[in-house]
């Protein structure tokens, strides 16, 4: 479903050279959670951000269900992101002074589903995720990881098939942290979808079906092949656990 070979992405910093993503392959198959592990500063963020068409690459493609992404335009990003993509932010993106229902419903409206049929689907991330009583509370009056939770259900609630989280456990207690982990896992199986983690938490990536390390914008260590479709959903598999 996602497939990235040869991905480059260099910075200039302080008259120096960053290297953020420097030759990246890697296949992600529908129905599979691949977890991205590094240390800050590893190029993990620009990473998704590359699979998300936020950013072009200098070299080297990336495709979704077989569409190159470096051929959109501006107009085609967007419904991209918007119709294919739900995003976890490190850092939220929610608006403020406006409910978590109304944060979590948000993109379905801008994809033209009706107030009603939003709200509905919305509130029913929201219970997902642990926020049934919060959901009438703003971001402002909510703890870090209870908007946390909120970016999870907002990215979640759209039904998308390529799910790109950025460190969606750092302001969660480990507990918390495996339970929303393991929801992207099962989300990656009920709707089919190519999930993407990137964590700096050993744990957490601990419950994807594969493991690649980024270090240094180069992936080691790790598998950067997808895994077959009937291996990730045949039941008893190890990726189907």
């Amino acid at each position: 479903m996602l497939e990235l070979e040869g991905v480059v992405k260099h910075y200039r910093s302080m008259g120096e050279e960053v290297r953020a993503v420097d030759g990246v392959d890697l296949r992600v198959a529908a129905g599979e959670m691949v977890a991205v592990h590094g240390p800050s500063g590893s190029g993990k963020t620009t990473l998704l951000r590359l699979m998300a068409a936020l950013m072009r690459a200098e070299e080297g493609a990336i495709r979704y269900e077989g569409r190159d992404l470096s051929r959109l335009s501006e107009d085609e990003a967007c419904d991209y992101r918007l119709h294919n993509v739900g995003f976890v932010y490190q850092s939220f993106h929610l608006m403020p002074r406006v409910s978590a229902l109304e944060n979590a419903s948000l993109k379905l409206l801008l994809g033209g589903v009706a107030q009603r049929e939003a709200r509905r689907r919305a509130i029913l991330w929201l219970e997902r995720v642990g926020l049934g009583d919060r959901m009438r509370r703003a971001p402002e009056q909510m703890s870090g990881g209870e908007r946390q939770r909120v970016a999870i259900a907002q990215a979640l609630v759209s039904d998308s098939r390529l799910i790109l989280a950025d460190e969606p456990t750092g302001n969660l207690d480990s507990a918390r942290s495996i339970e929303i982990v393991k929801l992207l896992r099962s989300v990656a199986r009920e709707r089919r979808a190519a999930v993407v983690l990137v964590t700096h938490d050993l744990e957490a990536a601990t419950v994807a079906d594969r493991t690649c390390t980024l270090r240094d914008g180069k992936l080691i260590g790790g598998l950067g092949e997808a895994a077959r479709e009937e291996d990730v959903l045949r039941p008893g598999s190890p990726s189907a656990r």
